[in-house]
């Protein structure tokens, strides 16, 4: 097919078409798995029965009339993009932002392409010694942010597209209460929506993590664990006691001087982590928590929060 006629046909650009046609290449894709097993699949995944029923009535059938030959296109590559970056570990984006507004084909194309990739990673992981009860936890988190994504009203999910490709790359791993993220030198640590940020817990996932890559990967040397988060904002202890979770949290990093270009608005991620919402007007939000109050109150005193970089030594 033509990039430019796929591009309007998809109503996207057609620089994005073409870096998806550049970073596929001639490679191989991968197929999705069975309808009939797709059920038992979005269960282990985590993904809520309302998810999986959209996911299911949406499937790429061959005889499907919601998927034009742009977006099987789309899909077949994206796959081959993802798939040709195996065990790469930066960010990387599967394809443009679709309209999904326009049905489950396009709202769910590349919940269809991480489906398609659960098994090439699973052998990743095999190759690698991973146990299968550290994959399904890990991939599990598509559950966990297509659940995001519907408590945001669709507005959680180009971000999360992309953030999904580590997990289908072998790149990030869930162990205990932290996902790590392997990357240049630092283990990274990400904080998923999954309970209390207690010290215990964090130091637990921290030492499995001390074992699990020296064991898993011992070709890659790591000698420190890094974070990059509103999480790690000073600003916060203004707000929020001495012993807080967060506080804690932060004391065991050391910061880097603060740029304010390196990392996404602090101000809109606040409110994704914080509220689940881009486009609540501040004075409907919720004050339930300190947290919350300590948000709000700041943007309203017309305060900025800082997207900062920390680590801390193995």
């Amino acid at each position: 097919m033509d990039l430019d006629d796929i591009a309007a046909r998809l109503g996207v650009p057609v620089e994005e078409v073409d870096r998806v046609h550049r970073l596929a290449g001639d490679g191989p894709s991968a197929p999705l798995p069975a309808k009939t097993d797709a059920p038992a699949l979005l269960d282990r995944l985590a993904v809520r029965p309302d998810d999986a029923a959209e996911i299911i009535a949406g499937w790429p059938d061959p005889d499907s009339p919601l998927w034009t030959p742009e977006l099987r296109w789309l899909l077949d590559r994206s796959i081959a993009m993802v798939r040709a970056d195996l065990a790469g570990y930066d960010w990387l984006s599967p394809g443009p932002e679709l309209p999904r507004e326009r049905g489950p084909a396009w709202r769910h194309l590349y919940v269809y392409a991480y489906l398609a990739l659960v098994d090439v990673v699973r052998g990743y992981h095999r190759d690698h010694g991973i146990a299968d009860a550290v994959t399904w936890v890990t991939l599990a988190d598509l559950g966990r942010n297509l659940a995001i994504d519907r408590r945001m009203r669709g507005e959680g999910w180009p971000i999360m597209q992309s953030w999904l490709t580590l997990h289908s790359r072998g790149s990030v791993y869930e162990l205990g209460r932290l996902q790590h993220q392997r990357g240049d030198g630092a283990i990274g640590l990400h904080v998923p929506e999954s309970g209390p940020l207690t010290p215990t817990a964090i130091e637990a996932s921290l030492d499995e993590a001390r074992v699990f890559f020296p064991r898993h990967f011992p070709d890659e040397q790591y000698t420190a664990f890094s974070c990059a988060s509103w999480l790690l904002d000073p600003q916060l202890r203004e707000y929020l006691p001495e012993d807080s979770n967060i506080v804690r949290f932060q004391r065991r990093f050391e910061l880097e001087p603060y740029d304010e270009s390196a990392g996404p608005d602090a101000d809109i991620e606040v409110l994704r982590f914080g509220f689940r919402t881009l486009t609540t007007p501040l004075d409907e939000l919720p004050r339930r928590t300190v947290l919350q109050r300590a948000i709000i109150d700041h943007l309203r005193a017309g305060g900025r929060w800082h997207w900062r970089h920390g680590r801390f030594p193995i």
